[in-house]
């Protein structure tokens, strides 16, 4: 998973005053701007339809060798595995997958949702509470896949609404009436635990370092 969003305006010019002006001593300046990685009018989000998936493979996948960290392995080996888990993916009921766009594709965010029943199991065996299994069978759980974005979004406002990641999530439950999202990250992977974190994830209840169920994956949980 991984996280850049051009930055808000950073000067402005108070109530037409010159340049360089100073306000009077008894008026207080107003709030400045929100500035950050991702402000709300910064990039357009949309859905792609399966065929526009096809046809941007190449770019989804120069996006998450961009954003995925590590070495030039990374467009070799790493780009292809996504490729194909995106392959695999975009082949269940409802699955849906969001663009982030400027003049060029910035971030992506995609899942499916999920009934009680069915190959979404694989990997969540044994990990998910009575709870989720009564929103799966209900058909307001959803399986988050991936999101990924530039490093700047992990690293600055994470808590901001306008957070791409944040924007990019939201979004997705949104869109399927969806009341939790969950997702599985491995083990090792701790910055995509600690970037999913920031963006409002949890561990399911009691999943602590000492008590969570053993296993290469820890499984996370987005509540709308």
């Amino acid at each position: 998973m991984t996280v850049n969003v051009p930055a808000a305006p950073t000067t402005t010019e108070l109530l037409g005053r010159p340049v360089g002006s100073h306000p009077p001593a008894t008026r207080k300046p107003g709030p400045r701007p929100e500035r950050g990685s991702s402000p709300k009018e910064g990039q357009r989000v949309r859905p792609l339809t399966r065929r526009q998936i096809e046809d941007h493979l190449q770019e989804l996948g120069d996006l998450y060798a961009e954003t995925s960290g590590g070495g030039p392995w990374a467009w070799n080996q790493a780009r292809g595995a996504f490729l194909r888990r995106l392959a695999a993916d975009a082949r269940r009921p409802g699955f849906e997958l969001l663009i982030a766009e400027t003049t060029e594709l910035t971030g992506c965010a995609y899942g499916f949702p999920v009934r009680g029943d069915g190959p979404w199991w694989e990997g969540f065996d044994g990990y998910l509470p009575g709870r989720l299994l009564r929103l799966a069978a209900s058909g307001r759980l959803f399986v988050i896949s991936g999101i990924h974005v530039p490093s700047r979004v992990r690293r600055q406002n994470q808590d901001r609404a306008w957070n791409l990641a944040r924007r990019l999530q939201k979004r997705l439950l949104t869109d399927h009436g969806a009341a939790v999202a969950v997702t599985l990250v491995k083990r090792s992977d701790h910055r995509t635990v600690e970037a999913l974190r920031s963006w409002g994830w949890r561990y399911i209840e009691g999943d602590t370092p000492r008590t969570a169920p053993l296993g290469p994956f820890r499984v996370l949980v987005l509540e709308t």
